[in-house]
């Protein structure tokens, strides 16, 4: 008589790497909310405990501090998971550009290890990935299925691209080799509560600089336009796609459609706080080290999105703005 398969492992949470940067905090947050347990990843290199403050204590929530690779218990961890959002990631310009190997080691070591411990159990991966590997496609909107045109290798800011649409390539050969299921979620820039500017992201550090009454910043002539997305919305977009089967083996754009220019961002923040601010421009060459090159437009189209999943990022700038510096608390 054959021996019976050993059972599959009780599926006993969701295993969250990145949870404590923005973007994860807030998916933690949420999934404590849903009334699941969370397990996450972390090496704080760019995350902070601070973002979990809210529900650190939470008796569903585990927090290892660890790099993706570096993590003991990532089979057994992964063995046992509902589903894994991979976050962890190299974020930020100031970061991409100052850093260029730890981003790339970053971003395609810690994206191997990951999908090698969900194999074994075909664990659902909702892969995060960014706006960046559009490159410099002159696109008005771009769409999961345009041509993607990456810059050349000096200038620093396409090995991060590359590396993300590398995680792309490797998910989506996981799929279709292993047969692991995967979503993949192209995002745009997110902003909202707790986001820093630390690593160069505009949103936050304009509004900093209004509440405290320092000049805007902006770089370049301000012509170069950008949509912004609630990092709530952004939140709902990866729970949904994680939970639809129709989702797997895709690609989804996730971001506001919401188009302005940097320099009419600025100008919305200085209304909406009601800050007496001034706008500065400073030129590539003083904000950046060499090798930053700026992309136009970064517009997504997410009828994609809205098809499978039922959901389409709406929230407001002028809202998203005053949301943000809500949770800052009273000016100062």
């Amino acid at each position: 008589m054959n021996p019976s398969p050993p059972a599959a492992p009780a599926r006993s949470h969701v295993l969250v790497t990145g949870g404590a940067g923005f973007i994860g905090s807030h998916l933690v947050a949420r999934l404590l909310a849903d009334g699941k347990a969370v397990v996450v990843i972390d090496d704080l290199s760019t995350g902070s405990l601070d973002n979990l403050q809210a529900v650190r204590s939470h008796p569903r929530l585990r927090i290892i501090v660890s790099t993706v690779s570096g993590c003991g218990e990532l089979p057994q961890l992964a063995a046992a998971a509902e589903c894994i959002y991979h976050l962890a990631a190299a974020v930020g310009v100031e970061l991409v550009l100052n850093a260029p190997i730890r981003t790339l080691m970053t971003n395609l070591r810690e994206t191997e290890v990951l999908l090698d411990a969900a194999v074994p159990n075909r664990v659902p991966v909702l892969l995060t990935s960014t706006s960046e590997v559009y490159g410099k496609s002159q696109q008005p909107a771009f769409s999961e299925a345009d041509d993607l045109l990456i810059g050349p290798p000096h200038q620093t800011r396409w090995g991060y691209a590359c590396s993300k649409l590398m995680d792309e390539f490797l998910a989506l050969a996981y799929a279709r080799e292993r047969a692991l299921p995967v979503v993949i979620a192209r995002l745009f820039n997110t902003v909202g509560p707790r986001q820093t500017g630390r690593y160069g992201m505009v949103e936050p550090r304009f509004i900093a600089a209004a509440r405290s009454g320092q000049p805007l910043k902006v770089y370049g002539d301000g012509s170069q336009t950008r949509c912004f997305c609630l990092v709530n919305d952004v939140v709902e977009a990866l729970i949904r796609l994680q939970a639809c089967p129709a989702a797997r083996g895709e690609v989804f754009n996730v971001g506001g459609t919401e188009e302005v220019s940097i320099r009419q961002l600025a100008e919305l923040v200085i209304e909406v706080l009601g800050s007496h601010s001034k706008i500065e421009h400073l030129p590539y060459s003083q904000a950046y080290a060499p090798g930053f090159e700026d992309m136009r437009r970064r517009k997504p189209q997410v009828d994609k999105l809205a098809r499978v999943t039922g959901f389409r990022p709406s929230t407001s700038l002028r809202e998203i703005i005053r949301v943000t510096s809500a949770a800052l608390g009273s000016f100062a």
